[in-house]
């Protein structure tokens, strides 16, 4: 039965710097609620929420029970979680207000800390109010007693490298990276299957726990986040660009100005499409999943190709974890 397109009903989540913005991605949100983020696939860790199949004969299913049931035929040779969970968490973001300034734990903290999870995550940024920017990473020279200090003084800021939020960009950052989305931007992300989040400072916002003493002991103080990959260039013909290349996952990204077929081998490894722009229709021996903007499909690996028809103007993300 996973020899077709699966797709999950989103798990909405409410956020005090969400918006609406969602709703344009095609997801039905609660009334009067600021929602922030649209959890596409998830499998968290302990009793954390897992996603379900929303259509075909497999509907109903969590993913939680696919693994277990059906590992070798969605996971293929790729690897779970440390916690035996499906490697990635697939997001797309409405920022409305700053999120809180953050880091999340490595390997190595979360080996000594049995209720943190690593994490590391990638943005592509689908839209961007004029001026918005995002933080990634410290000024040079920066450490745990001069961040504190700045802390102390309410100038941080001064400490985090920002940059301008540019719609089609991608920011890969790796656990150890300080952070923050900036108001006014809206992202599909890429991450491992994790929910830990130190947060370091609310922008003035009370009521939320802080965690200074996590945040600047988990903090990369020495290694800056990769350079930001620029949206591809116009171009005639079928563009692939690699977004991101990380020890946990690779992204990548499939633009076409014309209606196109797109196809690649999935190399024993489940695939997600994320459609960023336009329309595509992912099939299978077993079935098919028709993506609008907003939309996601996961590709088992027992599928072992991606067979996908883009529509004109169409751009898709796609993500897979690491092979074991």
């Amino acid at each position: 039965m996973l020899d077709a397109p699966l797709q999950f009903t989103p798990i909405l989540v409410p956020k005090v710097w969400g918006g609406r913005r969602l709703e344009a991605l095609g997801k039905t949100l609660p009334e009067g609620e600021a929602v922030g983020e649209s959890w596409e696939i998830a499998d968290l860790p302990g009793d954390g929420p897992t996603s379900v199949v929303s259509s075909g004969p497999l509907e109903g299913v969590s993913l939680r029970t696919l693994v277990e049931t059906h590992h070798d035929a969605l996971m293929g040779d790729a690897a779970l979680s440390a916690e035996h969970r499906f490697p990635l968490l697939i997001k797309f973001l409405d920022a409305c207000d700053n999120l809180s300034v953050q880091v999340h734990p490595d390997e190595q903290w979360a080996a000594t800390h049995p209720d943190a999870f690593l994490k590391s995550e990638a943005w592509v940024i689908m839209d961007a109010d004029p001026g918005s920017r995002i933080w990634a990473g410290v000024e040079p020279g920066t450490t745990a007693a001069s961040m504190q200090a700045a802390l102390d003084a309410g100038t941080l800021t001064e400490c985090l490298q920002w940059r301008a939020a540019q719609v089609g960009a991608c920011h890969t950052l790796p656990s150890g990276t300080c952070h923050a989305l900036g108001t006014g931007v809206l992202v599909a992300e890429v991450q491992t299957t994790s929910d830990t989040t130190f947060r370091l400072w609310d922008w003035g916002r009370t009521g939320r726990a802080m965690h200074v003493p996590e945040s600047l002991a988990c903090i990369d103080f020495d290694t800056p986040p990769p350079d930001e990959v620029q949206p591809p260039p116009a171009c005639e013909g079928l563009a692939e660009t690699l977004l991101a290349d990380t020890p946990w996952f690779v992204m990548r990204r499939v633009d076409t100005v014309e209606a196109t077929n797109w196809r690649s081998d999935l190399g024993r490894a489940p695939m997600v499409l994320m459609c960023l722009s336009g329309t595509a229709h992912a099939t299978g021996p077993g079935g098919a999943a028709r993506l609008q903007v907003g939309s996601t499909a996961l590709l088992p690996a027992a599928m072992e190709q991606a067979s996908v028809e883009l529509g004109p103007n169409a751009s898709i993300l796609v993500a897979q974890p690491r092979v074991a």
